[in-house]
């Protein structure tokens, strides 16, 4: 059956772990016909978590695509995680999506992942309607969940329905759109349509009077029409609604207990009859600043939102049509790389189940396999088409480890898996750092962590573990000094002589030449980690050759890349060139290079070195009863608070910490604050460490050189 963008929906399932979503799904594709028994998560047999490690933890990992024929739409369903270490999920079904289904539990209330999903659904500007889910549970609250979505989310919080009876005995719902009361089966399924009881007439008629003038405040002729008529037909209501949802200005609410299917097909029924199809969203944004609308007429543009390797497979691609009609066996050219891909075999998924279609309509989202150059955030077009879609802005890494390994000769096969992984999820990034000489994974937490740990060592059989990272400290001085060193080889033949004379200084921009020294020639250069060396040519009657300087500044910056104190780089340095022997035979560049570092790293112990730190600003934004022991840790970490205020509905703490003191720090705030907090950090600048920490570093350093 082909289904053109106006009759497509494409919703996405949205909320904090154990609120539903999965369960949920599992009953509108029920619903709609798709599946002939719901599974559950207990049983490990839904549709959406259908991996081996979903199952063997019990919840959403990766978002899922479903999809469920319902009246003449197609309504396209993304199951995502609910915990914040998958969020990179969530934002890329977020992108692709036109209606966000955001599930809530009636026995927990609005918890903090459904608040902070909610800054995603405001950043992405989409319609969006809740559900509140499990209102058959004994401890359900449904007013006291209305309550608090209404006090996070604003006013336009508007409940279409309420349970009736909620709790153990749930089995109707007060539906104040309709105005009716759906009664269901034990069993769940079709409900019974009934008059809303006399005792809950009132409470109704208000629900439904604010839903109607809700719908005709966005549109003139509706609002004259419900002024003389006192009420709107059903059609200008669902024409209103649908301008209202559209433009965020409701976010309906309805009542489900998706474990029992009652309530899931009047949701379906909601997003078929009101919420917007992708041909009546706003147009995507293009890198070029311009606009792609929706449209079947036009040439085929394609956006890859998620890939994935699966067993026996291979690379899954999931994307959805922008414009045009995509066809089994059309050619697109990639946008990014210019590489032509071919796409063979068209499916539409129901989890790992897929079923092959001959063609694509704007707005439907599939999936494709063995696409061979491209990946997540790739646009591809037809020929001659030059669009590309504005990539999706993946959230920062909140944590950093090292990557150790045992077995080193394993290394390159580990890192071929670990750039699989990152291709297919953004969120992650794999870092060789040349200065800490380690391999560094940012990731979003340390279930994420676990994650790529279980990936690699299933699928690639190579063992790994995660270390603390080495903390990019940097070495420098706070005063003059002089040294010399004479460096003299003689073992038969040609020997080796160099003697230099050097004077080292703090450096920093604008400061006079040094004193008693005749300046030659003069160089500032910035250093590949930070910092700068200025290094000056002061020689004065030909005691060293300048042939010989470029040797004797290699020798220098060698010795500034490991400096004398603990191994780190040394920054904002002057080293004047003064003074020096050398010998007609055996003087060489490798002998001025040797003595060059001798001198340097005898003047630098002389003046008063110091180690620098690098310092994180760090932005705290969290809930005002869990501030006290957010500060009582802080105070733990060395850190000094620069200000504290409201932002929003959070309480928000600003601070500078030592970088050395924030590993793992996300793990250590979601557990102080049940998750209830997040953070930003980014580098401030490098500070003097103090000097029991200076003492301990040299120490360590020292212990670490006599080991090896």
């Amino acid at each position: 059956m082909r289904f053109d963008s106006q009759h497509i929906r494409n919703v996405v399932l949205l909320g904090h772990s154990g609120s539903g979503k999965t369960t949920l799904a599992e009953a509108m594709l029920f619903e709609g016909g798709e599946i002939s028994r719901r599974g559950s998560v207990e049983e490990g047999n839904t549709v959406s978590d259908y991996t081996d490690l979903e199952h063997e933890r019990g919840g959403s990992l990766f978002s899922s695509l479903e999809h469920v024929t319902w009246k003449d739409s197609k309504i396209n369903v993304i199951d995502t995680p609910g915990l914040d270490d998958f969020v990179g999920e969530v934002v890329s079904s977020l992108r692709v999506a036109t209606t966000g289904v955001v599930v809530l539990n009636a026995k927990n209330g609005v918890e903090v992942g459904t608040e902070l999903i909610w800054e995603y659904l405001e950043k992405f500007d989409a319609p969006a309607l809740f559900v509140i889910n499990q209102v058959d549970h004994e401890k359900a609250d449904y007013d006291s969940t209305l309550e608090q979505a209404v006090a996070r989310f604003g006013n336009k919080v508007l409940p279409f329905q309420y349970p009736y009876n909620p709790g153990v005995g749930f089995n109707a719902i007060i539906d104040a759109l309709r105005m009716v009361m759906y009664y269901f089966p034990s069993g769940g399924g079709k409900p019974e349509k009934r008059p809303i009881p006399d005792d809950e007439k009132a409470r109704a008629d208000d629900m439904h009077r604010v839903i109607v003038e809700a719908a005709a405040e966005n549109d003139e002729t509706l609002m004259e029409h419900y002024f003389e008529a006192g009420n709107l037909s059903e059609e200008e209501l669902a024409a209103g609604l649908r301008m209202a949802i559209a433009q965020r200005q409701i976010f309906p609410v309805f009542a489900t207990s998706a474990v029992r299917d009652m309530g899931s097909g009047r949701v379906m029924g909601f997003i078929n009859d009101v919420c917007p199809s992708p041909a009546e969203r706003m147009p995507v944004d293009l890198a070029n600043g311009k606009t792609l609308p929706c449209k079947s007429d036009a040439p085929a543009t394609v956006f890859l939102y998620k890939t994935i390797n699966e067993p026996r497979v291979g690379l899954l691609s999931y994307f959805k049509v922008y414009s045009g009609v995509l066809k089994a066996g059309d050619e697109l050219v990639n946008a990014t790389n210019r590489t032509a891909e071919r796409f063979g075999q068209l499916f539409i998924a129901n989890g790992k189940d897929r079923v092959s279609v001959n063609e694509l309509y704007a707005g439907d989202i599939g999936v494709t396999v063995k696409l061979k150059n491209s990946h997540t955030n790739d646009t591809l077009n037809a020929k001659g088409v030059e669009h590309q879609i504005v990539p999706i802005q993946f959230p920062e890494p909140r944590v950093t480890v090292s990557v150790e390994q045992a077995n080193k000769n394993e290394m390159e096969k580990l890192m071929k898996a670990l750039h699989a992984i990152h291709e297919e999820d953004p969120t992650l990034n794999v870092e060789q750092n040349a200065i800490l000489k380690q391999t560094l994974l940012h990731a979003q937490g340390q279930m994420h962590l676990d994650l790529v740990k279980h990936r690699v060592e299933q699928t690639q059989g190579v063992s790994m573990s995660f270390g603390k990272p080495r903390i990019p400290y940097r070495e420098t001085i706070t005063k003059a000094a002089d040294a010399m060193y004479r460096h003299k080889k003689q073992t038969g033949g040609a020997g080796q002589f160099g003697e230099v004379h050097l004077r080292i200084e703090p450096y920093h921009e604008g400061m006079s030449d040094p004193a008693g020294l005749t300046v030659r020639n003069k160089e500032v250069d910035d250093l590949p980690w930070g910092g700068k060396l200025a290094f000056y040519w002061c020689i004065v009657g030909g005691s060293i050759d300048s042939k010989y300087a470029s040797a004797i500044k290699k020798g220098i910056m060698q010795k500034m890349e490991e400096g004398p104190l603990t191994g780190s780089s040394c920054q904002d340095i002057r080293v004047s060139i003064y003074d020096g022997k050398m010998h007609p035979v055996d003087s060489n560049d490798m002998a001025f290079m040797l003595a060059s570092a001798h001198a340097f790293k005898d003047a630098f112990r002389e003046a008063a070195p110091q180690i620098l730190e690098p310092i994180t600003d760090l932005n705290i934004l969290c809930a005002s009863d869990v501030m006290g022991d957010i500060m009582g840790d802080l105070q733990t970490r060395r850190a000094v608070i620069m200000g504290m205020g409201a932002e929003g509905h959070y309480q928000e703490i600003k601070a500078r910490v030592p970088q050395a003191e924030l590993h793992l720090y996300s793990s250590t705030l979601r557990a102080l604050t049940q998750g209830r907090a997040k953070f930003h950090q980014e580098f401030a600048e490098f500070q003097s460490v103090p000097a029991e920490v200076q003492s301990r570093l040299m120490s360590e350093h020292k212990e670490v050189a006599l080991s090896e």
